[in-house]
Order: C-alpha cells, then structure tokens, then sequence
C-alpha cells in the first residue's frame, strides 16, 4: 500500500485506549439482584515462559432483576482451581453482585465449591454437556437409543416426576451401562437443580446455551491471532467483545419477564392503577 512501518507508540496508543475502555468495563459497579449467574469457559493459546499453553478464558454472564442479560466479568486462570473460581466470583461479590441463587456451568468442582462460598448459590450442571458425557459412556450403535431415554427425564412437567424417571432410566441402563448408571447416580441433583425455579426459565437456565454464541465468537476471534503473547493481551480482546455484546444486549428486549422473575428476587413488579377518564 506504499505505508511506511507502524512504531511502537502508535501501536501502543490504541492499546492504551482500549485497555481504559475494557478495564472500566470489568471493574463496573453491580447494583440490585442478580438471580441467575453462568460461567463457561473456551481455551486459547498463549505463550509463557518460552512454552505454548492452553489458558481458560472465563465469562460470566448473569441476569438482573429487570430481566436484563449482561456480561459481568472476564478472567483467565486455570478452569479446575478451586483457588482461581473463588478470587474471581469474590471479585464479582466486591463489585456488587449480590442475590446469586442458581449459578450455572460446566461440571468443575472448584466452581461448585467457590459458588457455595461466595454466593451460597444452587449449581446446575450444564444439561447439554452432562448429556455428551453420558453419551460417552455408551457405545456408538446404543447412544440414540440411550439418548432417546435420557430426553424423557428432562419433558417431565415437575422434579418430582423427572426424579422418578430419572431413577427408571438409570435402573434400566445400569445393567448393560454400569458406568452411566454411575454416573447418573452421582450427577442427578446438579442436572436437575435447574426445575426447582420457575418452569418459565427452564430452557435458559438448564445449560450453559446463553454463552454459546459468545464463545464462537471468541474462537473465531481468536482463532485469527493463534498464539496470544500474554494473559494483557487475551483480555484486551476478549474484553472488548464483551463490552460490543453488552452493548447490545443493553438495547435488546428483556431476556426474562419482570413477572417471572419477581419469584426469585426480593423485587415486586409494581404496576400503576389505571386512571378514569
């Protein structure tokens, strides 16, 4: 293009700009409830010490009692820490976040550990990824059939019912399926917290769904750049995509009802008389 090179103080100006503007974003002030939290992490690689590693990028992502959804924080560290998920949701409570009941991932339990002491929150293990692990342990001519009998847990119309066949289904394949029928023993109340709130909410907060889009996203991103340089530069990205998906969640429509909501939150919808004419 007949462009001379770029110095460093050009390139670190706009660097400088977007880390105030990120950094502002992430550091925010969290006011009112904030019902219902998901955390997912997505990988990407980063150099460190002369070696290339796989670093957890994590969003959390939560719903307020306006029935807004915004993305809250961003963090890298080690997924399965114990010690990393409680400093980062303690960060998140230092800012306000206030109200957690469910709190929604991916099976770690460091998470479920921190979420309990952080926020004395319920954990639901994300349904869609408890089902590939399930899966898993079938074999490949079985898993339609075992996946056909796993759905009928989750179209039941309470828990009481999706508990007693969830019971059914694991006696059934515990047989031919002792590892499923393991598995099922131990996982069933973390896949099925999600049924103790309102059945309006069900599809949203049974797996980590919402943050699917985002985490494509990321990847796409991130998948241009291939070895990040250091964590400053994971979050200078990733941060600023949070901050263009906030912005646009911001002027979308409510993601869950006032009406629906006010069943887990202190708030109560309130609503004008009408006027005579």
């Amino acid at each position: 293009m007949g462009a001379g090179g770029m110095s460093k103080s050009q390139v670190s100006c706009p660097c400088v700009e977007i880390d105030e503007r990120v950094n502002a974003f992430l550091s925010r002030p969290l006011e009112g409830a904030w019902p219902y939290l998901w955390l997912d992490a997505t990988y990407v690689k980063v150099r460190e010490s002369g070696r290339i590693i796989s670093r957890a990028v994590i969003i959390a992502v939560a719903v307020n009692e306006d029935g807004k959804r915004e993305v809250l924080g961003v963090a890298t560290g080690p997924s399965e820490a114990e010690t990393f998920w409680t400093d980062f949701l303690r960060s998140l409570a230092d800012r306000g976040l206030r109200g957690v009941k469910l709190v929604v991932s991916d099976d770690h339990k460091g998470l479920r550990a921190a979420a309990r002491r952080v926020f004395n929150a319920t954990h639901q293990r994300c349904r869609v990824h408890w089902m590939r692990n399930a899966l898993a342990h079938a074999s490949i001519k079985q898993r339609t059939a075992v996946a056909a009998m796993l759905k009928t847990i989750f179209v039941q119309e309470n828990k009481a019912d999706a508990e007693a066949q969830w019971k059914a289904v694991a006696d059934a394949l515990r047989e031919k399926q002792a590892r499923l029928g393991a598995l099922m023993d131990a996982s069933r109340d973390d896949v099925l917290a999600y049924m103790d709130f309102p059945r309006e909410h069900w599809a949203q907060i049974a797996s980590t769904n919402p943050l699917e889009r985002v985490n494509r996203e990321i990847k796409r991103r991130s998948d241009v750049i291939g070895i990040f340089p250091n964590d400053e530069a994971i979050l200078r990205l990733v941060g600023a995509l949070m901050l263009e998906a906030n912005d646009e969640s911001t002027v979308a429509r409510r993601y869950m009802s006032l009406e629906s909501l006010a069943c887990v939150t202190d708030t109560t919808t309130v609503r004008l008389s009408a006027v005579a004419t």
